[in-house]
């Protein structure tokens, strides 16, 4: 993929996954930004999907309506660009199977991937709050456990439900295009 269309790409991935921040703002962690970064590094590769989540945190964090704390901020860009790097590594070990074969195993694949994906940046975030602000790990963890609920459930059912439909609507788009898809 020439380079102006990396970039295309990743502005216009952030620029979706932004907007869909502030829109979900009354909604606590219910976030479409971790399924797009996970797709884009599916699709694109994992140094494209870690650039993805890294920059919207990049620029998220700065303008969060919950206020800017640098080591939270550097955690969560290093944390939600985990989605973007596993995307990668499950597409390519994925590329030779066809996303219309077995739709309930890879349904089910990719909610667990984004359980566990969510439960690793939950535990990340809970950590450097911990260490931020000096309070007990335990006591962040256990206050955090509604949270990382809804977190954690919710992103299992989103990436369960809209991967297989979005990486097929992109890839037709790319092909229709003539782009094709590329994880260089």
């Amino acid at each position: 993929m020439p380079n102006s269309r990396k970039v295309s790409l990743i502005a216009v991935t952030v620029a979706a996954s932004l907007g869909s921040n502030y829109v979900l703002i009354g909604f606590a962690n219910l976030k479409i930004m971790d399924l797009l970064v996970f797709i884009t590094g599916f699709l694109y590769g994992s140094l494209i999907g870690a650039s993805v989540g890294i920059l919207i945190w990049a620029i998220y964090g700065v303008l969060n309506p919950y206020g800017f704390v640098p080591q939270i901020w550097v955690a969560t860009m290093l944390s939600e660009s985990v989605y973007g790097i596993a995307g990668g590594i499950l597409g390519k070990s994925l590329s030779m199977m066809n996303l219309s074969s077995d739709k309930t195993q890879l349904s089910i694949l990719f909610g667990a991937v984004g359980f566990l994906l969510t439960f690793l940046y939950d535990l990340a975030t809970n950590i450097a709050f911990a260490l931020t602000f000096n309070i007990p790990l335990i006591v962040a963890l256990i206050t955090g456990i509604p949270f990382a609920i809804i977190h954690q459930a919710g992103n299992a059912v989103l990436f369960g439900i809209c991967s297989i439909p979005l990486l097929t609507v992109l890839e037709r788009a790319s092909r229709r295009w003539g782009h094709g898809i590329s994880k260089k």
